[in-house]
């Protein structure tokens, strides 16, 4: 074993999803820790590594970003760029001043083997595969703070949503079995984690080409002693009847569901590719709200499309409205080069495009103010996490409300009962119940 003075430190900062934070996780587990340490992102590193996400503008901008910052933190430091954005523009993050590798869908998980070769190379190491004959599956995990853990599941997607580059990044969709899963799962509750949260790019299309299904899946899971199971999202075709009942029906699968939604217009529906109408999306909703009236409700959806005019827009708008559903997340639409939808024309203005995000944050904030109020009094299991300055805790109940509790009792990784008390707030990012 080298002296620990010696090993070249690595601090690795994630971008985008929750898919992308489990693969970091598993880059740096992988790292040969007799020649790697892994240092904080803050700090001064030998080496950094940026796993990327390119599902917007904003994504690749702010990976600039991040290099100039490391640069700042060591002016001799190593950057290396991993993800879907490497894979899309390679050649475009290869220019940029500090950079020494560019890893794309399949290389980033040779890592290490890269790391190794940096120093042997005055040139900037670039590698990418062609992603139309990517078909290997690489499982990953990351459990940070030793509460809850992120296990991917399944990669890639076949939909091809006109806006949408994951495809282009990530190839076909492909899953791992039920059986490696299973086991990565014994392992992590070995581990200590309380909660697994089950990700990737279509989790509902999981096993489809290994005759096997997502609801199989979640039925083996359930059947471990994990105190929790969390599903991050599913398409609204994918979510089907017997999934819900099973929800409904199991006490380590948490009320929670992530339907992505994307237009409440069905003609916007229908250019971006979306493979359902705004009529199936309400039905699901209403019929989680019917068998699970607890359950945390979330959507996705994306504004200032090409097409979307102000009706269209206030159609949406007022759908949602119409929803019990608990949280947005608000995508503006950006350009996305080699995508079907930069070639529809009837381009949104930008300004437009910025206030209907605004419009739509606001009835997010609303959404979640009336979803959390209702739980005002009542009990709810809260998993603790780790404890931030002045003994105080924050955590999460079974049906994603966050909490806070002034306590210097509360443990980390621990599940309690506890009683919800609202707390009003002018401002509404802050909303939250507080635990007594």
């Amino acid at each position: 074993m080298l002296n620990a003075s010696k090993l070249k430190t690595v601090a690795f900062h994630t971008l985008g999803c929750k898919l992308n934070f489990a693969e970091t996780g598993m880059l740096a587990k992988q790292l040969n820790s007799e020649l790697f340490s892994i240092a904080s992102f803050d700090k001064y590193s030998d080496i950094y590594v940026i796993n990327t996400c390119s599902v917007t503008e904003n994504a690749d901008k702010e990976c600039k970003k991040l290099v100039r910052r490391c640069l700042q933190q060591n002016s001799n430091a190593q950057v290396v760029i991993v993800g879907c954005y490497a894979q899309l523009k390679p050649q475009e993050i290869a220019q940029i001043p500090g950079v020494r590798a560019v890893l794309g869908a399949a290389d980033k998980f040779r890592l290490g083997e890269v790391l190794a070769e940096l120093s042997l190379n005055t040139e900037v190491i670039v590698k990418t595969c062609d992603i139309e004959t990517l078909d290997q599956y690489s499982a990953s995990v990351s459990f940070g703070d030793r509460t809850r853990a992120y296990l991917k599941i399944q990669d890639g997607c076949d939909y091809n949503c006109s806006f949408c580059t994951i495809p282009l990044a990530r190839g076909h969709s492909r899953s791992d079995t039920i059986q490696n899963v299973v086991t990565q799962a014994k392992e992590l509750l070995h581990s200590g984690a309380q909660e697994i949260i089950l990700t990737g790019v279509n989790v509902g299309d999981f096993g489809r080409k290994n005759q096997e299904s997502f609801f199989l899946l979640l039925q083996r899971l359930s059947d471990l002693p994990i105190p929790r199971i969390r599903i991050s999202s599913v398409e609204p075709n994918l979510l089907t009847t017997e999934i819900i009942d099973f929800v409904a029906a199991q006490q380590n699968v948490m009320p929670h569901f992530h339907i992505p939604l994307q237009s409440g217009n069905d003609a916007i529906l229908a250019l971006m590719r979306r493979r359902y109408k705004r009529k199936l999306y309400a039905d699901k909703v209403l019929e989680i709200r019917q068998k699970l009236p607890d359950a945390a409700i979330g959507v996705d959806v994306i504004v200032g499309f090409p097409g979307e005019t102000d009706e269209f827009f206030l159609e949406t708008r007022e759908f949602i409205q119409t929803l019990p559903v608990s949280y947005l997340h608000i995508f503006t639409y950006s350009e996305r080069d080699n995508t079907v939808a930069t070639n529809l024309g009837k381009t949104v203005s930008k300004s437009i495009r910025n206030q209907r995000n605004a419009q739509l944050r606001l009835l997010s904030e609303m959404k979640t103010r009336d979803f959390y109020r209702q739980f005002h009094d009542t009990i709810r299991p809260v998993l603790w996490e780790i404890p931030l300055a002045d003994n105080l805790q924050t955590g999460l109940t079974d049906n994603y409300i966050r909490v806070i509790k002034h306590s210097s009792n509360a443990q980390a990784g621990t599940i309690t009962s506890e009683k919800l008390i609202w707390q009003e707030t002018e401002n509404y990012h802050k909303l939250r119940l507080t635990a007594i």
